[in-house]
């Protein structure tokens, strides 16, 4: 006990509490003001990037978006997974010095001439590449074009086509098609639909059955099935990829090997071809490359405004 004679309690509780009230001043300070995709920023990274202006609301808040700008950023260039190559940084060296009437030596020694360090310059072109390549990510990734906006704009190209007599008609093939469907399960797998299947047309070749028979018997798509498999007029683009592609790749009157689409394993015929109206599809289509153009075009104007139409961006007062 004689030795705590020496120290000064009261002294030390002084600072005690001056620690505890500067240690929360500093968490006052330090307050978080946004989350930008959850990550927090602080006041003083926002004082920081404020930096000698006036400390005005609007300032302020342009300071704030500085720094949300630069974190979207770089999560976008974390995010993006792209890197850059030292042979892509070649080839652009080389684009350079030969549109400039130079070749690569002579590059390095006018950049050696005028004190432009080539590592540097290399990290500045690479730098460079990987901004142009998360820019572009961005800027695609920020294009959002409902069905409810292709419809109406389209309808609208439409209609003013007609009222001035300039409506372009346009045709398309459509397909009559009838198919027999297998669906996978556990008693039947890949190998063995597919080998029903290769049973089924090898019978309706042989004229042991018709495809309308087999369709009705064996098809489990039994809406059509019902209809001796026939699917009716379409045009391919109704169907799933696999589908539409052996639809136009089967002649008519001819039935396809077994081949799969995600519904399961099929076998079809085309029964007939026709023209079809495509018109009203051709103005969706122009409506739909109008609103992703402009759409490409507002994001290329300021591509982190692209970053931000897909960021979670929280504000805290």
């Amino acid at each position: 006990m004689e030795n705590m004679k020496g120290f000064n309690f009261k002294a030390i509780l002084v600072g005690l509490v001056g620690l505890f009230a500067l240690s929360a001043n500093v968490s006052a300070v330090e307050r978080v003001v946004a989350t930008v995709n959850g990550s927090p920023i602080l006041e003083s990274q926002v004082r920081t990037a404020l930096g000698k202006k006036a400390n005005t609301e609007a300032n302020r808040e342009a300071a704030l978006n500085t720094v949300i700008d630069d974190i979207l950023v770089n999560q976008a260039i974390k995010d993006s997974g792209v890197s850059v190559s030292s042979a892509q940084v070649d080839r652009v060296m080389e684009d350079i010095a030969a549109r400039n009437g130079l070749t690569y030596g002579q590059l390095l020694d006018v950049l050696d001439y005028q004190g432009i360090n080539y590592h540097q310059y290399r990290q500045q072109i690479a730098n460079q590449l990987l901004m142009s390549e998360v820019r572009n990510q961005a800027i695609g990734k920020s294009v959002d074009v409902t069905r409810e906006e292709v419809q109406e704009l389209g309808q609208k190209l439409l209609d003013q086509a007609k009222a001035r007599g300039k409506e372009k008609k346009v045709t398309g093939t459509e397909y009559q098609v009838r198919h027999i469907l297998l669906k996978l399960n556990p008693l039947l797998n890949d190998a063995q639909a597919k080998a029903q299947l290769t049973q089924i047309r090898a019978d309706i070749l042989a004229h042991k059955t018709t495809f309308a028979d087999a369709a009705l018997k064996y098809s489990k798509d039994y809406l059509s099935g019902a209809n001796g498999g026939s699917l009716g007029f379409a045009f391919p683009e109704t169907y799933v990829p696999p589908f539409a592609k052996m639809v136009q790749s089967t002649k008519k009157g001819t039935i396809s090997a077994p081949f799969k689409t995600e519904f399961g394993w099929h076998i079809l015929e085309v029964t007939d071809t026709r023209q079809g109206d495509r018109t009203r599809d051709a103005y969706m289509q122009k409506a739909y490359e109008q609103l992703v153009n402009q759409q490409l075009r507002e994001a290329s104007q300021d591509w982190v405004k692209a970053l931000r139409k897909t960021a979670n961006i929280k504000y805290f007062k």
